[in-house]
């Protein structure tokens, strides 16, 4: 794939066999499985979605935009599991040789995988208060002007007939 592959995915799958610079940038969801080189910036932005990366020469941890992301090896085997499934649905679609190479080493293959987290989101705890109490004041001052246009109307006079 190329430049910017997969940049602001939020929810599909892709199977790719190497990616230029700036792959998975504002990735929102989704998943990316990159079975080969990748460029610089990878994952700059990423906020969600599940990017996994084969790279037995364990190069990409220096191209990864680590500013929302961690990089660890990929061990748990659910996403192991996940990803073999990937790479066997992309080798059955495309017929790709280092595809079915991963899968016939598929154990060895595994420990060459990386998964990208993103960081969970940072909550400002103070600025939802504030919003909240201006939200407030806005439905006090509303309600004293509904009382007011009330009293208002209530003493105006009927005319006398």
């Amino acid at each position: 794939a190329g430049e910017r592959f997969g940049v602001r995915n939020s929810g599909a799958t892709a199977v790719v066999e190497g990616v230029g610079d700036h792959a998975c940038e504002y990735m929102t969801g989704g998943v990316m499985v990159v079975l080969g080189p990748t460029g610089r910036n990878f994952a700059a932005g990423m906020s969600a979605g599940h990017a996994y990366v084969y790279d037995p020469p364990c190069e990409f941890p220096k191209r990864v935009n680590l500013e929302l992301v961690s990089v660890d090896r990929l061990t748990d085997p659910a996403h192991g599991a996940r990803v073999r499934a990937l790479i066997d649905a992309h080798v059955q679609a495309t017929g790709s040789a280092l595809g079915a190479s991963l899968l016939a080493t598929w154990p060895v293959a595994l420990e060459h995988f990386w998964q990208v987290n993103p960081h969970p989101p940072v909550v400002d705890t103070r600025a939802r208060p504030q919003l909240d109490a201006k939200r407030e004041a806005r439905r006090v001052e509303a309600r004293k002007r509904a009382a007011a246009r009330t009293r208002a109307e209530d003493s105006i006079e009927a005319p006398q007939a």
